[in-house]
């Protein structure tokens, strides 16, 4: 039985939406034959100057089958403390030195990470989230 919902498509929208679930339905992504024709319709989609409402709910909703797959089959593991340091000092161009005279941190605690002997302590991702204005939960993903 048919349920009502506030969310729904009209006129144009709908139509475009409906074409494209029956040329590629929404349904889990299970394979990687089929992930990769989830990628092909999904390129093509974002190759158009513009979606209308129906076409832009579709994108969205395979984007996410699509990215569901992706998590559980190819994770990726979070970047080293040695590879988000060095990424910040190269985004920022600055070098251990700058960073640490003006982040007050130890140029030997800087080596260390850098060289992949010592992890960020907490004290340090404060210090550094706060010099680079980001989030402390970047440099917090191994903790």
């Amino acid at each position: 039985m048919p349920t009502k919902t506030r969310f729904a498509l009209k006129g144009k929208g709908r139509d475009s939406y409906l074409r494209l679930v029956l040329a590629f339905p929404l349904a889990s992504i299970r394979s990687d034959e089929h992930l990769t024709e989830a990628q092909k319709v999904l390129d093509k989609l974002l190759a158009e100057p513009e979606l209308d409402d129906g076409a832009a709910t579709y994108l969205d909703a395979l984007s996410d089958l699509v990215a569901a797959y992706e998590d559980a089959h190819y994770a990726i593991e979070p970047a080293s403390d040695a590879d988000m340091l060095r990424h910040l000092l190269e985004a920022k161009g600055i070098t251990p030195a700058q960073l640490s005279r003006d982040a007050s941190i130890a140029k030997s605690t800087i080596s260390e990470v850098l060289a992949g002997k010592k992890p960020f302590s907490r004290g340090m991702i404060r210090r550094l989230a706060d010099y680079f204005s980001i989030d402390v939960s970047v440099l917090a993903a191994n903790l």
